[in-house]
């Protein structure tokens, strides 16, 4: 009896354990959840939003300062949750997300919505930078594809369902709904992390120092830049006054965020960050990452209706089936790393990836729908293979004190390298059509035309030949991160234990 009783102890004591984890794995997702279905939601409600307050000419602020915000606020939290914990930087987070979403509900006109996306934008990035981090504190490295693979399922359902239930909620409700259903999510995802999330005290800092001034240094620098990025070719031409404006204004701010950030005794994007060779490897891969991605998130949806002739619908199906392999692919690479190592995992599925995107330009014109489909499809598997792998690998590079500010660079630079790829393969596309059609227009106004039936077989094959152009483009990024993983990222990342 005396020695069954102590097991029998430690499992009752284990299980709350058991189950309060499971409930911060709920909240998780929940809040995951909310960053990721907020902007296939929105996208689909635009023509009621932009009929209800007007505002047309500047309804792209909906996403682009959105966007901004999440970006820009993503290296701030990162710090914080190093400093003063995970669950109070989520608990803020969420709360000014939902404050943002209560707003936007009852926004006004077009200008009151903008800044209220900013103001869920700068809650946004408080949920996904310390989502991330969370889930590497809650698994040991040899359960973090559990935990990871879940999140990528997240996203995956939210990129199928979330345009979906926006068209319903704007066509059979208002347009407000979309984001009055955030509170109810939210509201569960704040209750069972404050209830059954605890960090250990002794991991908290003593004597907490803010480096404000660098956080203000890093928001206003970044704010400018991608906003440079965001609307210079679309608001105003590359060269005009405000686009050299902002872009020097944003040089100048980066050289105040290195003076101060080199002075600061707790300095939010700390130096280390870039001088640790996974780190900085990792972050330059996931930029590229993000930098490709733009091809056929937002390029291929125009090529599936105006060059193989789809509805919308079809047209997004023909995107979406990336995110069934992605996810599941990130699951199995678990099986794939544990063999060759972090590094060669990922080189094999950014090298499978690279291949892919160089195959799009070579398909028949006008070609099949399944034929960029079955390619989505293979680089959703090859991305998953690629992405994965490196989050959990850095992740495990750093102990509990650094785990927030380097997931934060990591997610900053894809962020970044997302704002960068629309603005860059926004102008190869415009490029090559003004190129083609004699410089009649951008790959917009031909895309209208073409809708309504107006544009002639010339303008199909030029908005051929310019998404074509982008995935080369996409191509060119992944063969970058290939070869900085190989380059500079170590062959074996220099993993701490548990």
């Amino acid at each position: 009896m005396g020695s069954t009783t102590p097991a029998i102890r430690g499992g009752a004591a284990r299980r709350p354990d058991t189950r309060r984890r499971g409930a911060v794995v709920a909240a998780l997702m929940l809040a995951m959840a909310l960053a990721a279905l907020d902007s296939t939601v929105v996208s689909t409600a635009v023509p009621q939003i932009v009929g209800d307050l007007g505002g047309f000419s500047v309804f792209s602020w909906l996403f682009s300062g959105y966007l901004l915000a999440v970006t820009v606020s993503l290296p701030v939290y990162g710090k914080l949750s190093d400093t003063f914990g995970r669950k109070p930087v989520l608990v803020v987070g969420a709360a000014v997300f939902l404050l943002g979403s209560l707003l936007c509900a009852a926004a006004w006109n077009m200008g009151a919505l903008i800044a209220f996306r900013i103001v869920q934008g700068l809650g946004g990035g408080a949920l996904q930078g310390t989502v991330q981090t969370l889930a590497a504190d809650l698994y040991p490295l040899a359960e973090r594809p559990k935990i990871q693979s879940r999140l990528s399922t997240v996203w995956a359902v939210s990129a199928v369902a979330g345009p979906g239930l926006g068209g319903v909620l704007a066509a059979y409700a208002d347009w407000r709904w979309i984001f009055l259903v955030n509170l109810p999510i939210g509201a569960a995802a704040l209750w069972l992390v404050v209830r059954h999330l605890h960090e250990p005290e002794q991991r908290r800092a003593p004597r907490a120092r803010v480096d404000w001034a660098g956080a203000l240094a890093v928001f206003a620098c970044g704010g400018v830049l991608l906003t440079a990025l965001v609307q210079g070719g679309v608001a105003w031409p590359w060269l005009s006054a405000p686009s050299l404006a902002l872009f020097g204004t944003g040089l100048a701010l980066a050289g105040v965020v290195v003076a101060v950030e080199r002075r600061a005794a707790e300095p939010i994007i700390p130096g280390w960050v870039w001088r640790r060779r996974t780190i900085a490897a990792v972050n330059l891969a996931l930029g590229a990452l993000g930098l490709l991605m733009v091809a056929p998130a937002v390029f291929l949806p125009t090529y599936a209706q105006s060059v193989l002739g789809l509805a919308p619908v079809a047209a997004g199906f023909v995107l979406s089936v990336w995110t069934l392999s992605w996810p599941l692919s990130a699951a199995l690479s678990q099986h794939v790393y544990r063999r060759i190592g972090f590094r060669d995992t990922a080189l094999t599925g950014i090298g499978l990836a690279a291949l892919i995107l160089f195959a799009f330009p070579f398909l028949p014109y006008p070609g099949s729908w399944w034929q960029p489909t079955l390619l989505m499809l293979l680089l959703g598997g090859a991305l998953g293979l690629f992405q994965l792998p490196l989050i959990v690998g850095v992740q495990s590079t750093v102990g509990w004190s650094e785990r927030g500010t380097t997931t934060a660079s990591v997610l900053f630079c894809r962020q970044t390298g997302q704002t960068v790829g629309a603005s860059l393969f926004g102008a190869v596309a415009n490029g090559v059509l003004a190129a083609r059609l004699g410089g009649a227009g951008d790959l917009d106004s031909v895309t209208r035309a073409w809708e309504a039936g107006t544009a002639p077989e010339a303008t199909r094959r030029a908005i051929a030949e310019a998404v074509h152009a982008v995935y080369l483009g996409a191509a060119c990024a992944a063969v970058l991160a290939f070869l900085v993983l190989l380059l500079v990222a170590p062959r074996r990342f220099p993993v701490l234990d548990d």
